[in-house]
């Protein structure tokens, strides 16, 4: 029976090959998505923002620290399209928290979903300046303020790649936040922006520039 005896060991061989492989493969998956391989994330979008008023073509760029912490910069144009929309251009900047990512990440919360943990933990609250300009006003003229949140949608499976972004909130004129009167969306508005960005992570060494990446 040495043909049966060799049919057991080669069986044997592959299934160990087999387990190395799995093991390996395993060991290999990054729980991060590539969100680690660098400290510093840009994202760079454009879309449509839709507001109380109307609808205007947006832009959207973002910087993080580890995915975590960051500032945000958009621009709404009505004109662009053609849409009549009060006000007629809309600049913000601000800060923006992402709290989930580093505390699901270093308490092994992740899954083996990609886009699923990668969409949970851009979940985010914003907050910033936002300038508008009425209809026939010059450009910026009106100051308030903006207070929102977002998620985004991974279209791969790593943080380096294209994503949906959605992000709404409130927005008020400083005539609105102190008299408490509101005579029109430039006084206050809500809104929401759907973008299509490139996300791309990059090591900067934010903390200490004498660091050097490890090859």
């Amino acid at each position: 029976m040495r043909w049966a005896s060799e049919g057991r060991v080669a069986v044997v061989a592959f299934t160990a090959a087999a387990l190395r492989v799995t093991e390996a493969s395993a060991a290999d998956e990054d729980p991060s998505r590539g969100r680690v391989d660098g400290d510093v994330s840009v994202a760079v979008g454009a879309g449509i923002a839709v507001a109380s008023s109307g609808a205007r073509a947006g832009a959207d760029l973002r910087a993080r620290y580890l995915e975590t912490a960051g500032v945000f910069a958009t621009y709404e144009d009505g004109a662009v399209i053609g849409a009549k929309v009060d006000p007629v251009r809309v600049v913000a900047a601000g800060l923006e928290v992402r709290p989930l990512f580093l505390f699901r990440w270093l308490k092994g919360f992740e899954t083996s979903r990609a886009r699923f943990d990668l969409a949970v933990d851009s979940m985010g609250l914003e907050l910033g300046a936002v300038f508008s300009q009425p209809a026939g006003a010059a450009f910026a003229s009106v100051a308030g303020l903006q207070a929102g949140a977002g998620v985004e949608l991974p279209m791969l499976p790593s943080a380096t790649g294209p994503w949906i972004e959605l992000h709404g909130g409130v927005r008020w004129s400083d005539d609105a936040l102190g008299s408490g009167e509101v005579h029109g969306p430039v006084d206050r508005s809500a809104y929401l922006v759907v973008t299509l960005a490139w996300h791309q992570v990059f090591t900067v060494h934010v903390v200490d520039v004498g660091d050097r990446a490890a090859y």
